[in-house]
C-alpha cells in the first residue's frame, strides 16, 4: 500500500500557531486564577487538539484497488475502478474535502459523486491511479 502525504499549505498552520499562543497569552493575563483552576484552559486547548489531528492525520493511500483517504475525522475509500475523472489544479470549495491546501485534485466517481484531495505531488498520485484504471480522464485546470 502506497501512502501519499497531504499538502500542508493554507490557513491550517496559521490557525495552529494562533491556538498555541492563545492559551499562553490568556494564562499570562491572570496566572493566579489559572494556577488554581488549570481546567479553565481546556476550552482553549480542545480546538488545538482537533486541528493537530487534522494537520498530522491527513493522508491518502492506494492499495487493494482502492483510494483511501483520511483527514481528522473524515475518512473513507473509493474503488479505483469507479473513478471517472480527475480534475487537477482546481479547488473545490464545498462538499467532501479531506484536504488542507488548494490546487489539488477533484476526484469524480460513480455518477455524481466527487471528493477533493490535495497530495504533496499530484502527478505521482495520478500516475498510480492511471496504472490501475487507464480509463480515467485527466483534466488540467490552469
Amino acid at each position: 500500500m502506497k501512502v501519499y502525504k497531504a499538502k500542508r499549505k493554507g490557513p491550517v498552520p496559521y490557525m495552529i500557531a494562533v491556538l498555541v499562543l492563545l492559551p499562553l497569552v490568556v494564562y499570562s493575563l491572570d496566572v493566579e486564577a489559572f494556577s488554581e483552576r488549570p481546567y479553565m484552559l481546556l476550552p482553549l486547548l480542545v480546538p488545538l487538539v482537533l486541528l493537530l489531528s487534522i494537520f498530522f492525520g491527513t493522508w491518502y493511500k492506494i492499495g487493494d484497488g482502492k483510494l483511501k483517504y483520511r483527514s481528522g475525522f473524515i475518512w473513507g475509500e473509493i474503488n479505483i475502478s469507479d473513478i471517472r475523472q480527475l480534475i487537477v489544479g482546481d479547488t473545490m470549495w464545498s462538499g467532501l474535502k479531506p484536504a488542507m491546501a488548494s490546487k489539488g485534485i477533484i476526484v469524480k466517481y460513480y455518477r455524481y459523486d466527487e471528493i477533493y484531495i490535495a497530495p504533496e505531488n499530484n502527478e505521482e498520485l495520478i500516475e498510480d491511479l492511471k496504472v490501475l484504471n487507464p480509463s480515467i480522464e485527466v483534466v488540467y485546470k490552469k
